[in-house]
């Protein structure tokens, strides 16, 4: 997420997007754009992205894995760091479609966002960013100290990405691959619970294997508007990509594997069938590739992925696999 192919007929993403004379040049909106959304309150819903929170999910790995997901107490403590972290995660939200307002209004789907829409104000995004930060780092401050740490550097490393680094092809998908180790890190310290070398670097792997997938639909969707959408674009190739995907998706699934032979890891569980949910893993990756080549008029193969059936399937099962295999479950 440029390369050197025969042009021949334009691909069907091209043929269906509007030409680049009909989007606006300027931060001017256009009447039908401002009518996107009926109702401002929608429209920062929409803003904030609830349905993209799911991501915070990587907070509660470290209870998870730690087989006390079902203690009250610890539930209580996982449930309020992932609280905190949805907050930033609305704020960080909010902060990007502010700086990417612009660009937004010459994508074909993101011009539809609220704020590059103009249904809700600039002025009042910018309210609404400050009233989530204010809010996750006061809910931070009531936890561990390490916690309020990690969430300030999270929320500090994503404003960095959203006005600068973002603009830095592999840097930008590193931040947020740090983004997700970071949520990791934070549901550990959250939960007075020491994460496994093992679980950062799978998650580090996993996030850069989406990065990349990210990108490179996005570079393939664009076409010749990548470097109006987005400006790290232009540093990627397709091949790149390609290698990248192909690198980052093998190492997640042999680091996985890895660790479910690990004989800690068999200790810990009192098993040595965790391995066989590697097959899942699998699964979910490959779908994800499938995701990125064969839907070019999703926002996101990310977004995407959610609410496909077998990549859902897939998770569901790996889930309902893992919880029967490390919480010891057996028929009475």
């Amino acid at each position: 997420m440029a390369n050197a192919e025969d042009p021949g007929p334009l691909p069907q993403e091209d043929r269906d997007s509007p030409p680049s004379s009909a989007l606006p040049d300027s931060g001017a909106v256009p009447k039908e754009l401002a009518k996107s959304s009926p109702s401002p309150i929608l429209g920062v819903i929409r803003t904030v992205r609830p349905h993209q929170w799911v991501k915070n999910v990587f907070v509660l790995a470290p209870v998870f894995f730690a087989k006390d997901f079902f203690d009250p107490r610890l539930f209580l403590r996982a449930a309020g760091s992932f609280g905190v972290f949805c907050l930033l995660a609305g704020a960080v939200y909010t902060i990007n479609d502010l700086a990417d307002a612009e660009a937004d209004r010459k994508h074909p789907i993101k011009r539809f966002r609220p704020i590059a829409a103009g249904v809700i104000a600039e002025s009042t995004a910018k309210v609404l960013a400050v009233a989530l930060v204010v809010l996750a780092l006061a809910g931070a401050a009531y936890g561990p100290f390490g916690f309020f740490v990690v969430a300030t550097a999270y929320f500090v490393q994503n404003v960095l990405y959203s006005f600068r680094l973002k603009h830095v092809a592999y840097l930008d998908v590193g931040l947020i691959a740090t983004g997700f180790v970071l949520r990791v890190i934070g549901g550990g310290y959250g939960t007075h619970i020491k994460v496994s070398s093992y679980l950062i670097l799978c998650t580090a792997l996993l996030a850069l294997f989406l990065g990349f997938g990210k990108r490179r639909h996005e570079l393939s969707a664009a076409a010749a508007r990548a470097k109006q959408q987005r400006a790290a674009l232009s540093g990627y190739s397709k091949k790149g990509l390609d290698w990248s995907l192909g690198i980052t998706g093998t190492a997640t699934v042999a680091t996985y594997l890895a660790y479910t032979l690990d004989p800690t890891t068999r200790a810990v569980f009192g098993s040595d069938r965790l391995w066989m949910t590697t097959a899942f893993v699998v699964l979910a990756v490959l779908r994800f590739l499938t995701l990125v080549r064969s839907r070019p008029h999703a926002e996101s193969p990310t977004q995407e992925m959610l609410r496909d059936g077998p990549f859902v399937a897939a998770v569901l099962v790996w889930v309902g696999v893992v919880v029967w295999i490390v919480y010891n479950l057996r028929p009475s």
